[in-house]
């Protein structure tokens, strides 16, 4: 059930915060429903739905005019401000109902230039529909008990049942001009209705003031869901789900087979998967294929999940990398087949969208979101979870039945829809999933910092948990992170398996983390030596091999990139615990190259030196600038630029070293200059 979340104080704190102009106060109210609404994915999901206000407001002669505040493109209901909520002259509105027919183009033109504020967001494509609608304000949902009902086959025996005569019917019409005056039409022939179900599409309620608005859309909804509650099957017993390595196996062979479909150089796409009771109860269903083929439980989910979902089933699943392959094939040979019949219609001006699926249902393991990085696949999964509830309530009461497919199509391929997904030049790293050892250390963290400003999805990995969740914080959403000590049996393969099954597979490993043990070699205890191997070589080796397999299932390459040190080549008194197992893993490095070149994985390195960190705590920086009788900056300063190497520099590094395409093999010296460290 949806939770009312209005509260009085808050509403008033909003309004107090606009100031004493009544028009700006009723705004603030709009502002705030629209958030309870946006919050609650039950209601609206990604941009699915739109709210508005009616008000008075002055141009820039002084005149007061009508305007109606509607959601501007780009922005989210849960985090709207009154800049998101653009005001646009009503009068103008009001007489394109007159026409008989408008163009997309001619009504987003009529809209913009329309603008109390030139430079504000696009009005919704929903626009004429609120403003025709004769409330103040107007809310616009996509709730999931909603889109269950939307969606059954006898969609008007069942509202009339709920609702009596307080729900009006719209018939399904693309979203526009068109729909905008069939909506208008129908509450003119049902003027005591309380709202408007939009038959495969979604709700509308609306009230004089925003409290009884948004009160409408909960009890709406909650009464539908009621509904629903009393017909819900008890949940079928899923499948077992997949061992750990198992999953990771069928994930990097997914992405591998995606990946195959793409140019080469292209990233591969980024996953999110979803298992949890309600989802793998819905992957046990005996009707999977068939619902897998019906559509989309509202023609706005078309750009995030495509019209359908790629289904691998327990055969498939047990069949390994070809038969995953085989039905990736089979999914690109029915969209093109799809856009091949309906294309036609429109005489050659259409071009085809990536036929590759952007929703997956495996059974034994999820749902799986994927997209060209994580924000979008986060999307897809969530979009997907909520039309897996809508399906089984639908099925459930009748049956689900979305809109056909040409209507599907006219949908994915309209310009107004294409363009929520916005355009420009994707990042560098967009699609790359990156793994950083030591990830909430100095090092670590920078360097994970700056592939994320490059686009990329990052998984950090590190023994404090505490640091890491400080790290992530840093980062911010949509990356992962596992605690783990990584010198432990197992532990490389087990975080690597982690990091595919939150993200689908693996592009670039940074082996970071280390540790400096000191001891002078002719007495070095055994314990201490061996242990220093265990995190400065063993690790690195673990992790080298976990990563290699990933690369190998995805078939597409990949990168290893160490952080070796300058104590591989440039041995410092008392550091032999530290630089020999240093000096074994530059060794590493360079055959790892040699052998792995020819699959296109690349091997790389960076050695630092003198970089302020777990290694080098301010303690020890202390002791060595009091040994050598100067101060500590002139310490950190001691290389041939007479500069102090920070943590970022070496991430850049790493960045760079991770662009250069042509090059293995390569250890990159990032110390400021120190001739006796030097690589020739």
């Amino acid at each position: 059930m949806i939770i009312n979340r209005w509260q009085d104080a808050e509403a008033r704190a909003m309004q107090e915060a606009a100031g004493a102009d009544p028009m700006a106060r009723e705004l603030a109210l709009r502002v705030y429903t629209s958030r309870i609404i946006g919050q609650d994915p039950d209601l609206v999901m990604h941009g699915g739905g739109n709210t508005s206000v009616k008000l008075r407001a002055r141009d820039v002669f002084g005149d007061e005019v009508d305007v109606i505040h509607i959601k501007g493109s780009g922005w989210d209901l849960g985090t709207i401000a009154a800049a998101g909520l653009p005001a646009v002259r009503m009068a103008p509105l009001m007489r394109l109902r007159d026409l008989p027919a408008l163009s997309d183009e001619e009504m987003v033109n009529v809209q913009r230039s329309n603008l109390l504020d030139s430079t504000a967001p696009n009005p919704s494509v929903e626009t004429l529909l609120h403003a025709y609608l004769p409330h103040k304000y107007v809310d616009h949902t996509h709730a999931t008990a909603m889109l269950a009902l939307a969606n059954l086959p006898e969609v008007e025996a069942a509202t009339r049942e709920i609702f009596g005569g307080r729900m009006a019917l719209v018939p399904y019409v693309m979203p526009g001009f068109a729909l905008a005056k069939l909506a208008a039409e129908t509450f003119e022939g049902h003027p005591d209705a309380e709202g408007l179900l939009l038959v495969n599409h979604g709700h509308f309620a609306w009230g004089p003031d925003a409290k009884s608005s948004y009160d409408r859309i909960v009890a709406h909804t909650n009464m539908v869901e009621a509904w629903l509650a009393d017909r819900r099957p008890e949940p079928l017993h899923p499948v077992a789900a997949l061992p750990q390595p198992d999953l990771a196996r069928t994930l990097s062979a997914l992405r591998g087979a995606i990946g195959a479909h793409l140019p080469d150089g292209a990233p591969m796409p980024v996953f999110d998967l979803r298992s949890n009771g309600v989802v793998d109860a819905f992957l046990a269903r005996p009707d999977l294929a068939d619902l897998a083929t019906r559509g989309v439980a509202t023609p706005d989910h078309v750009i995030r999940t495509k019209g359908h979902p790629l289904v691998l089933d327990g055969a498939t699943v047990a069949g390994g990398a070809g038969a995953i392959a085989a039905a990736v094939d089979r999914f690109v040979a029915g969209y093109t087949a799809y856009f091949g019949r309906q294309a036609p219609r429109f005489g050659g001006s259409k071009t085809m969208l990536s036929p590759l699926p952007n929703l997956a249902w495996i059974v034994g393991a999820g749902l799986v979101g994927i997209g060209a990085d994580a924000k979008a696949a986060r999307i897809a999964a969530d979009i997907g979870e909520q039309s897996q509830r809508v399906m089984r309530d639908g099925e459930a009461a009748g049956g689900f039945r979305p809109i056909a497919e040409a209507d599907l199509f006219d949908m994915e391929y309209w310009s107004l829809e294409q363009a929520k997904l916005g355009k420009g030049k994707a990042p560098v790293f967009q699609g790359r999933v990156v793994l950083v050892t030591g990830g909430a250390g100095a090092i670590g963290l920078a360097t994970a910092r700056a592939f994320k400003a490059q686009g990329a999805t990052v998984f950090l990995v590190d023994r404090d948990a505490g640091a890491l969740e400080t790290a992530l914080q840093a980062l911010g959403g949509d990356h992962g992170a596992l605690a783990c000590d990584i010198t432990e049996t197992g532990a490389a393969e087990g975080a690597v398996a982690a990091c595919v099954a939150r993200f689908g597979g693996l592009d670039i490993l940074v082996s970071n983390a280390g540790a400096a043990m000191v001891g002078e070699v002719a007495t070095l205890p055994d314990d201490t030596l061996r242990a220093s191997f265990e995190l400065n070589f063993f690790a690195h080796l673990a992790f080298a091999q976990a990563a290699t397999a990933v690369f190998r299932a995805q078939g597409r390459g990949g990168q290893i990139l160490f952080n070796v040190s300058k104590q591989a080549v440039n041995p410092g008194k008392g550091f032999a615990a530290y630089g020999l197992p240093k000096a074994t893993t530059f060794f590493l490095l360079r055959q790892l190259a040699l052998e792995l070149g020819a699959e296109g994985i690349r091997v790389n390195g960076i050695n630092a030196d003198r970089i302020r960190s777990g290694l080098l705590t301010p303690e020890m920086i202390a002791a060595r600038a009091s040994a050598r009788q100067i101060d500590e900056a002139s310490y950190m300063g001691g290389n041939l630029l007479h500069r102090e190497v920070e943590a970022h520099h070496v991430a850049e590094g790493f960045v760079m070293l991770a662009q250069s395409e042509r090059t293995t093999a390569h250890v990159l010296t990032v110390d400021g200059g120190n001739i006796e460290a030097a690589l020739r």
